[in-house]
């Protein structure tokens, strides 16, 4: 609902804040007073078009700011959120509009800068305009399918409709790509057999890349060592350092007995440093055997298949530029593989899943078509229902010649969407026997306003309309008509009001009785220029006002007997 208005240098407003209340409120305020600056200003805050000649004469610009608040589910909250213009529960909403000399102006939501276009797109949710030259919703036929489909509480069919065609739609897609792919199935399955049966021979295993690269990396290692090993066997001479130990022992041993043959016994030096070194001898000729006994062992332990490291360098290039070929990772190749042979058996099956999905999507446009039918039928229902409705509101209305009905057109079946197969509009005629058409193009000055009037008050009749609905604006409905058709006019708004904020401006005394909230427009010389401005009644001022539009200038006590009536009316 709209809160506040505030309005800065508006052709005769020169400071002007206006808290308006849920409810009716009633602007009211002799001619010229300035009643349609207001609304103006409130257009020019929600995106209406804006010009120079708007701005107060002697003024640099033009201002105006909209307060609104927002119900707790309403529909802006993911609308201003994608905009970058989140707005948390219960914050007030607040639209700017400043318009410059130059014919610029700059828009604002919450005081951050944004496009004319998205505060018209706020301002076309926020607001429903119904007045002498402009109803803003009712008028534009695409709106007319879905207030006819809250009314008649089409919303069940409609969920089961659209669900129908998203399956029909979704079926109709597989069978549209599949087929594709049968078409060109001669060279995709070439191309893809040619691939397979690559990947087939190289047979790829999961981590098989990370294994390979380990394994050589070893396998280097390994060879590497072996050669170093074998270096090691070479330099200490391998077996024919045991033949030169033992030579020497021998050779030792030989010298001993010589020596005791010359006559040498236990304790001689000789004797005694030849057995020593002969031990020593011994004890090397063991070391060194048990040495060359482990180098051995130590190259049999790293001894590897020969060219066993080509053979993984080998299948590790193999995968590596299969992968590369594939324009895939290696750890890929294995998915790729199984890929593309679902894709191979998909394909090659591809006419048993064409006959399946023709089968599917003939069961699908059945209960896709019932869908269709059965909204349509809930659709024909609801707009009787309502056209009963609105006739019936237009005879108090002063527009008892005037008829209304809620055209149904089929559309061909393949122009079917998620919303069923029909085109709803709202026609009138304004005498019997003339032509039926759109409001817009029928329907004049005062009658365009009223049947807006008729219309909503009879979607209210069926919750039509909620609080969560836009703000309500009727300019002047009651134009050309007063006593009965004046107060039923009233009556209905008082109706329209329970639901949705509602303001009118009016010169009606029957419609501005019906007011929760009445706002009187008038002007002034200020000494610096004429002015509007706009008071807020209270209860005995509101009388005043009353029998002041009764009975014109001079305000008499009958007028004031009959304002006091028409309140307790």
């Amino acid at each position: 609902m709209l809160t506040r208005l505030s309005i800065q240098d508006v052709v005769l407003v020169d400071r002007l804040d206006l808290d308006v209340r849920s409810g009716l409120s009633v602007l009211t305020g002799e001619t010229g007073a300035g009643k349609s600056i207001i609304l103006d200003s409130l257009g020019l805050a929600t995106g209406a078009r804006g010009d120079a000649g708007l701005i107060r004469s002697g003024a640099p610009q033009a201002s105006v700011t909209a307060e609104f608040e927002l119900g707790t589910e309403h529909p802006l909250y993911d609308f201003l959120e994608d905009k970058g213009l989140a707005l948390a529960v219960g914050e007030p909403l607040l639209l700017r509009r400043v318009v410059s000399r130059d014919g610029r102006s700059k828009a604002f939501v919450n005081d951050q800068s944004v496009s004319v276009a998205v505060l018209k797109a706020l301002g076309d949710s926020l607001l429903e305009v119904h007045g002498q030259h402009e109803t803003v919703g009712l008028l534009d036929p695409r709106t007319h399918g879905a207030m006819l489909d809250t009314y008649g509480a089409c919303e069940g069919a409609l969920a089961a409709t659209s669900a129908a065609y998203r399956t029909l739609k979704g079926l109709r897609d597989q069978y549209r790509d599949l087929k594709r792919q049968s078409e060109n199935a001669a060279a995709e399955i070439e191309e893809l057999t040619l691939r397979l049966q690559e990947l087939d021979r190289l047979n790829p295993q999961p981590d098989e890349e990370a294994q390979l690269a380990s394994e050589r990396s070893l396998l280097g290692a390994s060879e590497r060592a072996l050669e170093d090993i074998n270096e090691a066997r070479t330099t200490i001479g391998g077996d024919q350092l045991s033949q030169r130990l033992a030579k020497a022992f021998r050779a030792l041993d030989h010298a001993r007995t010589r020596a005791q043959q010359a006559g040498a016994t236990e304790g001689n030096a000789v004797l005694t440093a030849l057995s020593q070194a002969a031990e020593a001898l011994d004890r090397t000729l063991i070391a060194a055997d048990e040495a060359i006994a482990l180098i051995d062992a130590a190259g049999y332990a790293l001894d590897v298949e020969p060219g066993k490291l080509d053979k993984v360098e080998e299948r590790l290039f193999a995968l590596r530029a299969m992968a590369r070929k594939l324009n895939v990772l290696v750890e890929d190749l294995p998915a790729t593989r199984a890929k593309m042979a679902q894709s191979l058996g998909q394909i090659e099956d591809a006419d048993a899943q064409l006959r399946k999905l023709q089968t599917e999507i003939k069961a699908a446009e059945v209960a896709f078509h019932a869908a269709v039918e059965a909204l349509r039928a809930k659709r024909a229902a609801a707009g009787e229902q309502l056209s009963r409705a609105v006739m019936a509101e237009l005879v108090p209305l002063k527009l008892d010649k005037a008829a209304f009905r809620v055209a149904i057109r089929s559309l061909e079946p393949e122009k079917y969407t998620a919303n069923g197969g029909d085109v709803v509009a709202f026609e009138v005629r304004t005498n019997p026997g003339a032509e039926w058409g759109g409001m817009a193009a029928i329907a004049s000055g005062g009658e365009l306003a009223r049947f807006a009037l008729a219309l909503k008050a009879a979607l209210a009749t069926r919750g039509g309309e909620d609080t969560r609905g836009p703000v309500m604006i009727f300019d002047e409905v009651d134009q050309g008509v007063g006593g009965a058709v004046a107060d039923a006019v009233g009556l209905r708004l008082r109706k329209l009001a329970a639901a949705s904020q509602v303001i009118v401006v009016t010169h009606s005394p029957q419609v501005a009785a019906r007011g929760d909230q009445h706002l009187k427009v008038s002007k002034a010389d200020t000494g610096e220029g004429v002015r509007s401005r706009v008071v807020q009644l209270t209860k005995d001022e509101t009388l005043e006002e009353l029998a002041r539009m009764l009975s014109g200038a001079e305000i008499t006590p009958e007028a004031r007997a009959a304002a006091i009536a028409l309140v307790k009316g």
